[in-house]
């Protein structure tokens, strides 16, 4: 059994707020890497406390990393960051481009220093153009990128999922070519342009028809039907006793005629596309995913500042140093 992990002795600092970064960063970390999660002394990651109290997004997309605290903002925190950095493989930042430019974050201010270094970029609208600096968050980016069909709200949030898979990816990519090449790299990533990529891939509204569709059963249950292919629709008619020329209606009415565990039984040896409509509590339980030990694990989050100490002491800031820097709340 494979014991070691392709991102094995990479080293990542992460920079990030909230959740495209956070998930960039578990991706690289579930590959192996080390992340560093360098949060603000006055609270942390602003995901620690989302609406005002402990969040439960946090842990999930947090576990396994290692959190240090710096105030980017104080003017002794460059020399902190740079001894980190000097231990790093990857810098991943989400601010907007002046903030990053203020900070001395960006790219172009650490690869001067750093050229071996990885440099990620995470901003709403990318490093360029008359948006770069606007504040907005996923459903303004799937608004701009004509994914919402007002007045429904949108479903996941395919803007932060999607641009930290690219960040990712990106990453990864990046990794493999400073093997061959030796040289760093600088990768920008537009949650912005994220969304856009879906506006090419058709909507389950787009696709809604009576063969593709959910429908409710007799125990108020519901049922989600994909027979989008004729062989698939054919024989859910057969089975269900409907003329292949059904409508929307008549599906619906026949699905009401009897509870839902009666129509997965009656569809059980059916190669149809149909599925129940799990709840959240039915996720946790499916014995599909428990059998792949699939289910999303909560994890071990860290302590804010917990490996403040010991990373530092590792970059070369001594005792004294770092008594000096939590005195004046730099750390």
């Amino acid at each position: 059994m494979r014991t070691t992990k392709p991102l094995d002795g990479v080293r990542v600092l992460d920079l990030t707020r909230l959740l495209p970064g956070a998930y960039a960063t578990l991706l690289l970390a579930d590959l192996g890497a080390e992340v560093i999660k360098v949060e603000d002394p006055r609270g942390g990651d602003t995901m620690r406390t989302l609406r005002g109290g402990p969040s439960q997004y946090f842990a999930p997309l947090n576990r396994g990393k290692r959190s240090v605290t710096l105030d980017l903002r104080s003017p002794d925190a460059a020399a902190v960051l740079d001894a980190l950095i000097v231990h790093a493989d990857v810098v991943i930042e989400s601010f907007r481009p002046s903030t990053a430019r203020r900070l001395r974050v960006d790219a172009a201010t650490l690869r001067a220093r750093h050229p071996r270094l990885i440099c990620a970029s995470i901003s709403g609208f990318g490093l360029n153009g008359p948006y770069v600096e606007k504040a907005a968050h996923d459903i303004n980016y799937q608004a701009l990128a004509g994914l919402l069909r007002p007045p429904a709200l949108p479903g996941p949030l395919v803007g932060d999922i999607g641009s930290a898979h690219e960040a990712a990816l990106a990453i990864t990519a990046a990794i493999v070519e400073r093997s061959r090449t030796g040289a760093g790299s600088t990768i920008e990533v537009s949650i912005h342009e994220a969304a856009l990529d879906w506006s090419v891939f058709p909507t389950t509204q787009d696709l809604a028809q009576a063969s593709y569709n959910v429908y409710e059963t007799a125990d108020g249950r519901w049922l989600a039907l994909g027979a989008l292919e004729t062989k698939f629709w054919s024989g859910f008619c057969e089975r269900a006793g409907l003329p292949v020329t059904a409508t929307e209606d008549e599906v619906r009415e026949r699905m009401r005629s009897r509870p839902r565990d009666a129509w997965l039984a009656h569809f059980a040896d059916a190669d149809v596309c149909l599925t129940t409509v799990h709840t959240p509590d039915e996720v946790k339980t499916d014995p599909h995913l428990t059998a792949r030990a699939a289910t999303i694990a909560a994890g071990v989050a860290p302590v804010l500042g917990a490996d403040t100490d010991a990373m530092l002491e590792t970059a070369g800031v001594d005792a004294a140093a770092r008594v000096r820097l939590r005195t004046s709340g730099v750390i």
